[in-house]
């Protein structure tokens, strides 16, 4: 089925008023104006074009391996926005599935897109009076607050099919005015929601592309790349703390345990080890498997800082580790034994690979450095290593213990080697 157009005199009042919005819109749109800033611009020139609006809200879905979506919420007493984000959970879910936007994507698949490809998604609920009708949680809700009118739409993008797919922004809209909402005011929201809906995904895809790239690369790369340091061999020598950790007898476990409980092991693993190191400032730069790199990038006036910093986070990975351990344990669970080396120098940061498949990583004798320290921790039975470079950088050998010289693989001197007192 489809739509009928709607009937609009572009020469009268409501007319000017939807083409001004647009413009507005698609203004706002090129410059890339936060979301937030331009739902909240919207609403304040409802206001302004005589809409009796008390609340509205407006939210998408967004990749993200943490946050389902993002949602911006207007109210007319504080005039102003509330941003906040949803995280992937079964209450979201749940409270998803008894919202009007779940029930208008069924009726949507149930009826069918229209030839346009756009589907039917939108609904008009009175709350108040001999029409009321709160047939959904958030409608009884809103009714107790005095709101006496909703709408709410869907603006759905993608190619012609299933409703469900895809991307979109959800739309409501509830005022307290005695009378609701005016027909020329829904006119004008259905007519100014797909212009708005553009502008507003142009900062969505900005965000989309922004969190994935951190979430993939690590918040400075990811920030980097997505500035566009993307050119192959484009790296800088910078100065860092080195961070490498690694599971012990990863390769045994994973022989002998089934391959779902491995990934749970390993996802519980880097989550514990990661976790002390975001409010540190460290960086993790990849996940290899069992192990993880991660760097403290740092000037030389700060390294001091920045390698206590890295202790402290060390530590406290080890400690709650082992508290995870203990949980895993007396579950019946696979536990992990990690082992973590720290180093500091100097490293190429950049991109490396081939033409069409890059990695955005450290190189360099220092990394390598790392690598080898870390196969010490088990034949020294220590969980944390730290070079003696590393131990000095500190201004105080506090906490570390000295174990001697020992030879790195393809390092030609033996190595001081410090073992971290926990």
């Amino acid at each position: 089925m489809r739509e009928p157009p709607l009937a609009i005199d572009y020469d009268g009042v409501l007319g000017r008023q939807i083409i001004e919005l647009h413009v507005w819109a698609v203004r706002q749109g090129l410059l890339g104006v936060d979301a937030a800033e331009l739902f909240d611009g919207f609403c304040r020139r409802l206001v302004h074009a005589q809409v009796p609006l008390w609340r509205a809200s407006a939210a998408m879905r967004t990749l993200h391996p943490q946050w389902g979506g993002y949602s911006y919420t207007w109210h007319c007493d504080l005039n102003a926005i509330e941003p906040s984000q949803f995280e992937r959970d079964n209450q979201n879910r749940r409270d998803w599935l008894t919202s009007p936007f779940a029930y208008l994507i069924a009726q949507a698949q149930a009826q069918g897109s229209g030839e346009d490809g756009n589907p039917w998604l939108h609904l008009r609920r009175r709350l108040a009076g001999p029409e009321a009708q709160l047939d959904f949680p958030i409608l009884e809700e809103l009714a107790a607050c005095g709101a006496t009118d909703y709408f709410a739409q869907i603006v759905r993008f993608g190619p012609e099919g299933d409703a469900s797919r895809g991307t979109g922004i959800a739309y409501s809209f509830a005022t307290q005015y005695r009378e609701g909402f005016a027909e020329d005011n829904l006119l004008l929201l259905r007519a100014v929601l797909p212009a708005l809906s553009l502008a507003m995904m142009t900062h969505a895809g900005h965000t989309i592309a922004s969190s994935l790239l951190e979430a993939y690369l690590g918040g400075d790369a990811g920030r980097r790349v997505h500035a566009g340091a993307i050119e192959r061999g484009s790296v800088e020598s910078i100065r860092a703390v080195l961070w490498f950790a690694d599971m012990r007898g990863f390769t045994k476990l994973a022989d002998t345990t089934p391959g779902l409980e491995v990934i749970e092991l390993l996802d519980e693993m880097l989550e514990t080890l990661t976790a002390p190191l975001r409010s540190r400032g460290g960086e993790v730069l990849k996940f290899m498997g069992d192990g993880m790199l991660a760097i403290f990038p740092l000037l030389r006036e700060t390294q001091t800082d920045a390698c206590r910093r890295a202790l402290d986070a060390a530590r406290e990975a080890i400690r709650t580790m082992e508290k995870v351990n203990r949980l895993r344990s007396d579950a019946g669970k696979p536990v992990a034994n990690v082992d973590l080396a720290l180093h500091i120098g100097e490293v190429l940061y950049g991109n490396v690979g081939a033409s069409d498949r890059l990695d955005f990583t450290v190189i360099g004798p220092a990394v390598n450095e790392a690598a080898r320290i870390e196969t010490l921790c088990e034949p020294l039975g220590r969980n944390v290593l730290v070079s003696a470079e590393f131990a000095d950088a500190t201004g105080s050998f506090e906490g570390l213990q000295f174990l001697g010289h020992h030879r790195l693989r393809g390092v030609r001197e033996p190595r001081a080697i410090y073992g971290l007192e926990l």
